[in-house]
């Protein structure tokens, strides 16, 4: 009989370690989920947000923009297509496009991989955004909105999906043309 009491308690105690682990595990896992949801608010946030949207930031793409990209305010757009964040600002970027056809020039710098860089970095030259190709080449789904006369950039964002963002910045850019 204390044989089968000694066994039963053992079962018992392991039991309780098993349900302890698992309890602590999910505790873990609810806050990796709680952590990951925060960091995609910040993340989707306006890192250039206030009255003047890059404060802090680099404030130039080193001068002006090529010839063809003048007259209109410039949208860059720092993509890859495995970028989760290019993935979640593409709507927004596409319904940009239709809704400033003819009044925005819209530059997409492709960083997906090697052969991609290499053929964006060629453009982005031409274009007078090397350098900005080259301080944000990792920094995929980065949209900067250009004036394409001074290189001054307007605006700056990570991943940012609110359009209401993009048109405060695009509406005043377009009102000085």
């Amino acid at each position: 009989m204390h044989k089968h009491a000694n066994l039963l308690l053992k079962i018992c105690l392991s039991s309780l370690v098993l349900t302890a682990s698992m309890v602590v595990t999910t505790s873990t896992s609810i806050s990796a989920t709680e952590a990951q949801s925060s960091i995609t608010k910040i993340a989707q946030g306006n890192p250039c947000a206030g009255k003047n949207p890059c404060a802090g930031k680099v404030k130039s793409v080193g001068g002006p923009l090529a010839k063809e990209l003048q007259g209109k305010p410039v949208v860059v757009d720092v993509y890859a297509t495995w970028c989760a964040g290019c993935k979640n600002i593409a709507p927004t970027l596409s319904q940009l496009k239709q809704e400033y056809s003819g009044k925005v020039n819209f530059v997409v710098l492709d960083v997906t991989d090697k052969g991609k860089l290499k053929q964006t970095e060629a453009a982005a030259q031409r274009l007078g955004l090397g350098k900005f190709l080259e301080a944000n080449k990792s920094k995929t789904s980065t949209v900067a909105i250009v004036d394409p006369a001074t290189g001054n950039i307007l605006a700056m964002y990570k991943n940012n999906a609110n359009k209401a963002d993009y048109t405060k910045i695009l509406n005043a850019a377009v009102a000085k043309k």
